[in-house]
Formats: structure tokens, C-alpha cells, sequence
């Protein structure tokens, strides 16, 4: 019998044979947090990974070799609101590894702390991105570091949050959004400039536009 789900050619990701939704495997079977479709083949069940919902799926759609992300790996979740593409990033890393996902809402981290007691690798933490001392004792090193955060000092956050966390060869995400940046400037003028300012400090490996995922939004991935 064929199969419905095979293998995407980015690791822990998957896609339906005949059709161009992407999927992740799920850890916790039975269970889904944010009323996502699943699909279930070869005894196991997958959850549908929306790009129109999260930066990171609209990457991977957008055909990204790499997003940095492996089975058991650590990561630094930048921005992680109520946990819709961390969840995801928890399947992705497995039970083994584990996700610290940060967020100065008090509101959004409840929810975050209520998906945290079904998925156990993740960590919420409410702490402000841009003050990365302030949790330095708390998060470890990390493989990946991975940014979606709302604000005018995007790169600033990025930088330092690299710097403090990222082991190196690890990789960092930056999702970017150019209207919390400037709402004057071109969205595209902002990301290059962006992009060429990241290349000075670390190697960038894949810059992509989100859209029509995303509007005026870039992805920038980044290797330390």
C-alpha cells in the first residue's frame, strides 16, 4: 500500500504524497492545541504545518534547504506568543530535546504554560528578548536560535541573543517584519540592508520574501 505522508527533504519535516501541505510528526498522538488537521499513515499521526499561520512553515514552502532544526536539538524560541509554531518546533526537536520559548505577555505565556504541561520540552519563560542577561542563568547553550519578534530593534535582539546563546555552527532564524520597523521605507530595502548587516557578523545561508504567506515579511537563516 502506498503511503500518504513521505519524508520532506528538510529534516523532521513531512509532506503529503500527492499535494504541497507539509506536516510534522506528532509527539503526543491524539492531541492537537490549536485546531490544526492531522493525518494519520503507517501507524503514526501527523499534524499540518500552516504557512499562513507561522513564519517558519511559510519558509520551508518557500523552499529552504535548511532551517538549522534536528531531532534532540536545543532551541532559543524569541517571541514564542501562544505557542501555534512552537508547538511545531517541539515535534521537530522530539522528546529529547526542548524548547525555550520566550515572551514578555503575561497573557500569552498562561497560554504557553498550559500547552507546556501537555508538551513537556517546552519551557515558557516570561522575559523581555531584549534583555538577554536576564535570563542568561536560566537557558543553556543552544542550537538554534530562532526570532519572531515585533519589534523596531529586530536585528539588535537577534544579534545579542546569537551572541549569549548560539553555539557555534549553530543556526539562527530571523522572521522580519519590516512595518514594525518603518512603515516609509520599502519592505525589500529594509530586509537587504538587514541581510548585509547579519553577513558582517555571522554567515547568512538563505534569505527569502514570505509572501504571499506572509505580507512584507522576510525569513533571514544565518549559520554562527
Amino acid at each position: 500500500m502506498s503511503r500518504r505522508i513521505r519524508e520532506h527533504k528538510l529534516f523532521e519535516i513531512y509532506q503529503e504524497a500527492r499535494g504541497k501541505r507539509i506536516f510534522t510528526k506528532n509527539i503526543i498522538p491524539g492531541r492537537t492545541h490549536f485546531m490544526e488537521r492531522t493525518m494519520r499513515d503507517g501507524g503514526k499521526e501527523y499534524r499540518e504545518f500552516d504557512p499562513t499561520r507561522s513564519k517558519l512553515a511559510a519558509m520551508i514552502m518557500k523552499g529552504s534547504t535548511n532551517v538549522g532544526i534536528r531531532k534532540n536539538d536545543k532551541i532559543l524560541y524569541l517571541g514564542a506568543s501562544h505557542g501555534f509554531t512552537c508547538s511545531f518546533v517541539s515535534d521537530m526537536v522530539g522528546e529529547k530535546g526542548i524548547v525555550f520559548g520566550i515572551d514578555p505577555a503575561p497573557r500569552v505565556i498562561r497560554d504557553l504554560i498550559f500547552l507546556s504541561e501537555k508538551r513537556k520540552n517546552i519551557v515558557p519563560m516570561l522575559e523581555n528578548a531584549n534583555r538577554p542577561q536576564d535570563y542568561h542563568d536560566k537557558v543553556c547553550e543552544v542550537d538554534v536560535v530562532f526570532q519572531d519578534v515585533a519589534q523596531k530593534n529586530q536585528e539588535e535582539i537577534f544579534i545579542k541573543n546569537c551572541k549569549a546563546f548560539l553555539k557555534d555552527g549553530g543556526y539562527g532564524l530571523l522572521s522580519i517584519k519590516a512595518r514594525s520597523i518603518d512603515i516609509k521605507r520599502k519592505p525589500k530595502d529594509i530586509f537587504e540592508e538587514i541581510r548585509k548587516n547579519l553577513d558582517r557578523v555571522f554567515k547568512v545561508i538563505d534569505y527569502k520574501l514570505l509572501d504571499p504567506f506572509e505580507a512584507d515579511h522576510a525569513m533571514i537563516i544565518i549559520k554562527n
